[in-house]
Parts: structure tokens; C-alpha cells; sequence
């Protein structure tokens, strides 16, 4: 996303693209409805945390590892193997975010730095920095062109300045810039994917959308699937106003199938049935 430009705030900008507005509307509907939910008033933690157990399962499902829910919850160690470590990695995302989120309007940097620490599980020199020029990538589900070193550092800097700065955006516009700009970036030199997905939870959670965590947009993208996915970020990579529409659209799609999967955990508790 370029970050110039005639308007100062080019995240609000992109919420008057065309359908944008349906968007943003639709979720904050669907957001409602399930924090009107009898359960949320009393059983909300309960909810918080199966909400971060889907989360984290659909984001590893994106980078590769695609296993059962009841998979996730057996299992105590995640090292054996690389699918395992993926899986491993999204469940220390999802519970390292909401330890963030002070951090986040300060300093997004530090935050995507910490990220990829966490993810990463590792001491290497590369962990925890944007990678340098030629050093390799992995990332293998996306195939889109590589921007350079210096195009990753000057994009990160302009991305920090507007979350800095703030933005009368609805928290969706921006939850799905950062989101996209971090895929199409690929700052790190692992494990991109997933800190993408940890930061856009971190923004819809700190901005109010959904405090408690209970609408994990990582559920429904991987519900939508990775072509869908794949085929919304080039949308956003194109930086057309139908692309970046068609990716906020996305983006808000898969939230409201968030906001459905807890409802149905919701409708699960009141049963007494989980």
C-alpha cells in the first residue's frame, strides 16, 4: 500500500472505496450479535478461549498445516515435525497478541519484531528483524513477487507511521491493510503468514471491534480457503481501488465467519453440550 499521497489519512480513504462501507456495516452487525449473546454475559472467557484455539487452528491451516480441532486439543507437544512446529507457532501467536496490545499503537515494529520471535522459537540472527537483502524466504503458499530489502524497510516504516498516527478508519479497513501489506511484504524470513494474521487479531481486538477476542478472523479465512485467500491478496498486491476492495471485503467476510463459529460455541454452552 502506498503510504503518499493527497489525503493525510489513507487508511480512512480506502473506506470509501466501493463496497467497502457494506463491509464494514456487515461485521459490526455480526460483532454485535454475538456480543449480545446471553452466554457472553457470563461465560465469556470460555468463549475467549475456544475462539483462540480456532484462530490459531485456521491460521496454521493457511501455512500448512491443516489438522483437526480435536488434533489441537490432544496434543502437547508441538516440536516433531514441521506441521507440528506451524501449529505450534499459531498457538504462541494467538496467546502472545493480546499481550500486546499497549505496545501496538506505540511502537508496531517492536510489536511484528516480537511476533516473529515468538513464532519463530529460535535464536538465529535472522529471527526478530526485517530480512536483509538476499536472504532467502520461507513462504512457500505465496508465490507473489518478493519486494526488496529496502522497499520492505521503507514500507514498514510508512505502515508504523499510520498506525502511529492514527486514523479515523473502521477498525476492519485497517486490521485488513495490515494484514495484506504484511503478506505482500513478507518482512520476516519465515513464518510471515501467521505474524499477519496475529497483527490483524491485534488490531481488531485493540480497536475496539471485538475486546474479548471473540471473533477470530483466522477461522474464517481458512473457511473461505487458501485460493480464496491467495486470490484477495492479489487484489490488494494490485493496489487498484476493486483490489484493495475486494481484500477488505475478504478480510470482513472471514471475520463474520469468526463471529459465526463462536456463536455456534455460544449456542453449544447454553446447550450445557461443550
Amino acid at each position: 500500500m502506498s503510504t503518499t499521497g493527497a489525503t493525510a489519512d489513507p487508511l480512512a480513504a480506502l473506506g470509501s472505496l466501493p463496497g467497502v462501507a457494506d463491509s464494514v456495516e456487515s461485521v459490526r452487525k455480526a460483532v454485535d450479535r454475538v456480543y449480545g449473546h446471553r452466554i457472553m454475559r457470563r461465560r465469556s472467557n470460555t468463549v475467549t478461549g475456544e475462539a483462540a484455539l480456532r484462530g490459531s487452528r485456521g491460521s496454521a491451516a493457511l501455512s500448512g498445516a491443516d489438522w483437526a480441532l480435536e488434533e489441537v486439543r490432544r496434543r502437547s507437544d508441538f516440536s516433531g515435525d514441521d506441521e507440528a512446529r506451524v501449529m505450534g507457532a499459531a498457538l504462541r501467536l494467538t496467546a502472545e497478541a493480546g499481550q500486546l496490545l499497549s505496545i501496538w499503537r506505540q511502537s508496531p515494529l517492536r510489536v511484528l519484531a516480537r511476533l516473529h520471535l515468538v513464532a519463530a522459537a529460535s535464536n538465529g540472527d535472522e529471527v526478530g528483524r526485517p530480512r536483509r537483502e538476499g536472504e532467502p524466504v520461507d513462504e512457500p503458499l505465496i508465490e507473489l513477487p518478493l519486494p526488496s530489502a529496502a522497499e520492505v524497510n521503507g514500507r514498514l516504516d510508512g505502515l508504523s507511521e499510520l498506525i502511529i498516527a492514527g486514523s479515523s478508519a473502521p477498525a476492519l479497513v485497517t486490521a485488513a491493510v495490515v494484514h495484506g501489506e504484511l503478506l505482500a511484504l513478507r518482512p520476516f524470513t519465515s513464518h510471515n503468514g501467521l505474524v499477519a494474521r496475529a497483527a490483524e487479531r491485534i488490531v481488531l481486538i485493540g480497536s475496539g471491534l471485538d475486546p474479548k477476542s471473540v471473533c477470530p478472523a483466522e477461522v474464517g479465512h481458512a473457511e473461505l480457503g487458501r485460493a480464496a485467500y491467495l486470490a484477495a491478496l492479489e487484489g490488494y498486491v494490485s493496489g487498484t481501488p476493486e483490489g484493495m476492495a475486494a481484500w477488505i471485503a475478504h478480510c470482513g467476510k472471514a471475520v463474520e465467519l469468526g463471529v459465526r463459529e463462536s456463536t455456534a460455541v455460544c449456542e453449544a454452552l447454553q446447550r450445557g453440550a461443550a
